[in-house]
């Protein structure tokens, strides 16, 4: 009885840490706290991990051929295959997670450049964002976008193997 307890309550520990961990929580960028409600197993108290607080909601649209080649405000080509989008005000360099909320696709972008110019717009994705976002046709889609901490992106690199 006691092994069954001291199992499961090893299973829901080890599930709350992974969802703590795998969720892209508040950075130095973002003032957001995010709380945890209090729940019992088996007479145990642990705490729950709650969903990460978006960094932004709003209006997104994309940018392509009209702009390929141009200089970015990161000094680098607009190349409008790549995943890279304009924000306002994010560092030049921040890696976003952007969300069609419609859909609930999502891609992971690097801010190379300045914009939207557009009021009421948040973000310019490049045009291959936008296909795979699933919104190329619709031009504009109201998406959530959470900040992507640079731990959580050296875990989607590929491994370089060196002579």
């Amino acid at each position: 009885m006691r092994r069954r307890l001291a199992e499961s309550l090893a299973v829901v520990l080890s599930v709350a840490s992974l969802g703590a961990g795998a969720a892209s929580g508040p950075s130095s960028l973002e003032a957001a706290t995010v709380t945890k409600p209090l729940i019992t197993v088996s007479g145990h108290n642990t705490r729950k991990a709650r969903a990460p607080k978006a960094y932004q909601v709003g209006t997104a649209s994309w940018y392509g051929e009209q702009f390929q080649g141009k200089e970015t405000a990161s000094g680098e080509p607009f190349d409008m295959r790549d995943f890279t989008a304009a924000h306002p005000s994010l560092p030049l360099g921040t890696y976003v997670r952007v969300t069609n909320l419609s859909n609930a696709r999502s891609v992971i972008l690097r801010i190379n450049d300045r914009g939207p110019f557009v009021d009421n717009r948040i973000i310019d994705v490049s045009y291959n964002a936008a296909r795979a976002l699933g919104f190329k046709d619709r031009g504009l889609q109201k998406v959530r976008l959470d900040l992507y901490r640079p731990n959580e992106m050296a875990m989607l690199q590929p491994v370089v193997k060196l002579p």
